[in-house]
């Protein structure tokens, strides 16, 4: 019973589907991508500099004949469990957090403190599916694929069809969003001035929507964070103690904010108001972050200007009418999670199914005794390999493989 107990406490401790804080790891990949390819730091920096604010309340006039700003979403799904294929109602309650927020219709805002009310901004961006794929043809904007891949990671993965993730649509027209099992992340966001098949935002299944998430992080707030990241906006302590995120009207602070703080904290000599830790980029919970500033907007939205990082999202066809009916037939997942084979006992020829798992093609197995002999080999040639067991003498042998540092051992029955 101790045993048992322990294990569960264990699982609480350690599990990465829950978070102790926000953990937004966006500075952290910003920085593996700049040591990955130094020059991006002059493409973001060059970027910013065309999106920067002076600090003063003056409205920029590069996108003020622009009124609201659309922007067409597609969702790649990519799931290993059933559960975590996550329903259309579950995605449209993100859509929906999403437009709340950086339209200024939440609610909660009535709670924003007195001291900063004056600065909480209705951004004018709103979201919405795709309605029309790359190709032209109808889509829901949401892609669903099985794949075998049990964890992602801060690698890019998720993003590559060639690793068992889903291959990005065109960034120049759609914000592209990746929602999978995260290793102890909730997201982040691509680097401005990066590649554009890595261009968008990841997000943790357990943190996306508002359907089937739990408290703290049940509000969808995690992408209103990460899209802001990719709309040019840093983290509000500017990612460096008492830093500067470049916004005239965030004040400084020393850094992150947890859990639900009230009151006035006064940190970096932000005397008299504090840190304005309801903001969408600070770290705070889901239930008290309440606001974007004037400043937060201004700077999203000169992405958007002629010449623009997203300029080209304006004229994007992906909320069009699609000029194809015919809608992509969504892969579906395998009815099993390991490596089958069959039939057994065999007498001539066995059959290697490596369908759940397509990247053990190319791999080699082989086939040994139990003596541990290898009585042959054979490299994995399709999802569905035929093996010649002819010539083995009657007796139980095993499949063995070795795949990225995972093994494979089947046990079979020659008659």
């Amino acid at each position: 019973m101790k045993t048992i107990a322990l294990g569960i406490i264990l699982f609480f401790l350690v599990s990465p589907s829950l978070f102790a804080q926000r953990e937004c790891s966006t500075a952290e990949y910003e920085q593996q991508q700049f040591a990955a390819d130094p020059t991006l730091i002059n493409k973001k920096k060059s970027i910013e500099s065309a999106i920067l604010q002076p600090r003063s309340s003056a409205v920029d006039s590069r996108t003020s004949h622009i009124n609201i700003i659309k922007i067409p979403v597609v969702v790649h799904i990519l799931y290993h469990t059933n559960a975590q294929a996550i329903s259309d109602a579950q995605v449209q309650s993100q859509i929906d957090a999403l437009n709340r927020d950086y339209r200024k219709l939440n609610k909660d805002a009535l709670s924003i403190p007195a001291r900063f009310a004056g600065f909480a901004a209705d951004c004018q961006i709103e979201f919405a599916l795709a309605t029309r794929d790359p190709k032209g043809r109808s889509t829901s904007g949401v892609v669903r694929k099985y794949s075998p891949v049990t964890e992602w990671t801060m690698d890019d993965n998720i993003k590559l069809s060639s690793k068992m993730g889903d291959d990005a649509w065109d960034a120049a027209s759609y914000l592209n969003i990746w929602v999978g099992n995260l290793h102890k992340l909730a997201g982040y966001a691509s680097v401005l001035g990066g590649p554009l098949e890595k261009d968008g935002v990841v997000i943790n299944s357990n943190a996306f929507g508002m359907i089937n998430t739990s408290a703290p992080y049940n509000m969808g707030r995690t992408a209103v964070h990460e899209v802001g990241h990719w709309l040019g906006l840093k983290h509000i302590w500017g990612d460096a103690d008492c830093g500067d995120d470049g916004i005239y009207d965030t004040p400084q602070q020393r850094s992150f904010t947890t859990g639900c703080p009230t009151g006035i904290r006064i940190t970096c000599g932000n005397a008299p108001d504090g840190d304005m830790y309801m903001n969408y980029m600070d770290f705070t919970n889901d239930a008290c972050l309440l606001m974007f500033t004037n400043g937060q907007k201004e700077k999203m939205r000169n992405l958007f200007a002629a010449g623009g990082y997203r300029y080209s999202i304006l004229s994007s066809k992906g909320l069009s009418e699609p000029i194809m009916d015919e809608i992509p037939v969504e892969q579906a997942g395998p009815q099993w999670l390991q490596v089958k084979i069959y039939p057994n006992p065999v007498t001539t020829e066995l059959i290697i199914d490596v369908a759940y798992d397509e990247r053990w093609v190319g791999k080699q197995i082989a086939v040994i005794n139990m003596m541990g002999q290898v009585q042959l080999k054979k490299i994995i040639g399709t999802k569905i390999e035929k093996v010649d067991v002819s010539k083995l003498k009657p007796g139980i042998y095993f499949i063995r493989g070795n795949k990225d540092g995972e093994v494979m051992m089947q046990k079979f029955v020659k008659m």
